[in-house]
This record gives structure tokens, C-alpha cells and sequence, in this order.
């Protein structure tokens, strides 16, 4: 029989610039009885990644282009927001008041490039970015436990994102590392003959 089985890991701590988030998650695990077993798959929420690797800015900080200025005239949104949400994007899909739709350099397509201001632990002016490579971040985590427990789990960055034209939001996985993420069914055939293409 297959099945799966879904563990939260409570308590983890206030994620600071430069913690080692394997250390972090082995140590609130423990703190909860979970014992991580070989080929267990750990998601971990892109946030405390983000935290870790210290893509905190400062939006006093930032100094828009002539580009970020059109884009907050067109979006509504502030113009230092909009010069990161260029800087984090290789493009823009949609613009409209109060709406920015953006591809990021990781392939993520979000609203303002992933960028949240929510849950950051900073003062109202910082805003914190996905990380660089999510896939990266997910492999250091993956290495960083093995080094630790001396066995292999996978790792899965998620992130929370809207739906367009829907109400809540879903878990994406943005990062993985030690499992792969696509299953291609091209070439097999469903159960009534057809082929899939």
C-alpha cells in the first residue's frame, strides 16, 4: 500500500542572516520527538531561506531608475518597490493598478517577484527577497543535514503564491534538491490506448 505521511515541524526559531537552517530545523525537529529517517523529504518554507541567506532591503535604501518611476505611475505601487521588482525579474507580465506580475531570474512567475514584506521580523521600510537560487539554497540545506545525520534527505523550497482569477493560495515548490521534480508522460499510453503527448 503506498502512502505518505506529513510531519510539521514546530518551533523552529526566529531566522536570523547567517544560520546554518540545517542546525535550525535538526534542532526543533529533536525538540519535537521527529526523528528524520534516509530519503525523508523535507519542505521548508522559503521564507526562513530567504532569512538565512539575508535578502532583507531596505526600500530607503534603494534608488529608482526613470523604469521603476513609470512602473509605480502605471502599478500605484512604490517606486523603490518597483526598482526591486525589476532587478529580481527577467519579465514583466502584467501590470495593471495595484498588480505586478513578474517573471524572476529562478522561473517563478509571481506577484512583485516574490517580494513580501509579511512575517519578515524587520521595521515596516524592509522587505525580503526569494532567494537567489532556490535550488542551491535547497542542496545546502540537503548537504548541510547529511554532514549532521550522515544520510540523505531530499529538500523542497516552498513558497506560498496567489492563483490568478482564484480566491487562497497554494504551496509551490520553487527549489528542490535530491528529487525530481517532473515526471514526463509523453510516449506512455493512458489506461483506454491513447497515447500521451
Amino acid at each position: 500500500m503506498k502512502s505518505i505521511s506529513v510531519i510539521a515541524v514546530e518551533g523552529i526559531c526566529e531566522v536570523k542572516a547567517g544560520m546554518d537552517l540545517a542546525q535550525v530545523i535538526i534542532r526543533a525537529a529533536e525538540a519535537d520527538g521527529i526523528t528524520f529517517k534516509e530519503n525523508d523529504i523535507l519542505v521548508v518554507a522559503q521564507k526562513i531561506v530567504s532569512k538565512a541567506e539575508g535578502r532583507f532591503v531596505n526600500l530607503r535604501e534603494v534608488v529608482p531608475t526613470p523604469e521603476a518611476y513609470r512602473l509605480a505611475e502605471k502599478s500605484g505601487k512604490p517606486p523603490a518597490l518597483c526598482q526591486l521588482i525589476i532587478n529580481e525579474s527577467v519579465s514583466l507580465i502584467r501590470v495593471a493598478p495595484n498588480v505586478i506580475i513578474a517573471e524572476t531570474r529562478c522561473g517563478c512567475v509571481c506577484a512583485n517577484a516574490g517580494i513580501d514584506r509579511s512575517n519578515t521580523g524587520q521595521k515596516d521600510d524592509w522587505v525580503l527577497l526569494l532567494p537567489e537560487n532556490p535550488d542551491q539554497s535547497a542542496k545546502r540545506i540537503a548537504e548541510g543535514i547529511k554532514g549532521y545525520l550522515g544520510f540523505d534527505v531530499a529538500v523542497i523550497i516552498n513558497d506560498t503564491q496567489g492563483r490568478p482569477f482564484r480566491r487562497g493560495a497554494v504551496g509551490t515548490a520553487i527549489g528542490v534538491f535530491g528529487i525530481n521534480p517532473l515526471k514526463s508522460y509523453v510516449g506512455l499510453v493512458d489506461r483506454y490506448g491513447r497515447v500521451l503527448h
